[in-house]
């Protein structure tokens, strides 16, 4: 991708015991602007950072080279792995988090993630939110953010229209297999919701499984 713009920040180092990415984790920035946000991500004192920031013009930073480890993740596991900071790639998107992504951020997200895929051999479900691999500690990307569009180019995953079987009991084991932690439950199920059911509420239904089914079956 052209028209990258070098903004190194301190904040990296080696991915550990060689590991290299496996995943892309996506997340928003939670703060007023994308300035302040880059302020943030290469100050030596918060200890955060990530490889990438898209503003909401669509202007794209780089801050850490993918092959080294940036500070994004924190605590959490996807697909029963831990240490997510030495196994990902991630990406700020400029967002407080209460409005939708800006068409310019969406498409500039579009062009640089089938690079990295393609560099690192990541295939669509290992694009994931901050909130996917850290339930009820991370809630970005957000209900806002538009994981189907991604889908739609090959570029994350989504559904198919739910024709299963899958019962509501069946939601826990359906949700682990497809990389979701369960340590809390309750957490998991809003943070699988924000994603995929953003409309659902009370306890596990019926039909929470059977989005779980289609996506295994697309993954």
């Amino acid at each position: 991708m052209t028209g990258i713009i070098a903004h190194p920040s301190p904040n990296c180092g080696p991915r550990r015991d060689g590991l290299r990415p496996e995943f892309v984790v996506l997340h928003y920035t939670a703060m007023n602007s994308a300035e302040a946000a880059l302020d943030r991500l290469c100050d030596p004192g918060p200890e955060v950072s990530a490889h990438y920031l898209i503003c909401e013009k669509g202007r794209v930073f780089q801050l850490v080279p993918e092959d080294m480890r940036a500070w994004h993740a924190g605590a959490g596991r996807w697909q029963g792995k831990d240490d997510i900071n030495s196994r990902s790639i991630g990406i700020e998107l400029a967002n407080r988090g209460t409005h939708p992504f800006s068409e310019p951020q969406m498409a500039a997200l579009e062009t640089l993630l089938p690079g990295i895929m393609k560099r690192w051999e990541i295939p669509p479900p290992g694009v994931i939110g901050h909130s996917d691999m850290a339930p009820g500690r991370k809630f970005d990307p957000g209900p806002r953010f538009d994981w189907q569009r991604l889908a739609r180019q090959g570029l994350s995953v989504w559904p198919k229209t739910a024709h299963g079987t899958a019962q509501a009991l069946d939601w826990a084991a359906l949700a682990t297999a497809f990389g979701y932690p369960m340590d809390d439950a309750a957490a998991t199920l809003a943070a699988f919701r924000a994603r995929f059911r953003p409309w659902g509420s009370g306890p596990v239904a019926e039909a929470d499984a059977r989005v779980l089914e289609g996506l295994l079956s697309t993954s």
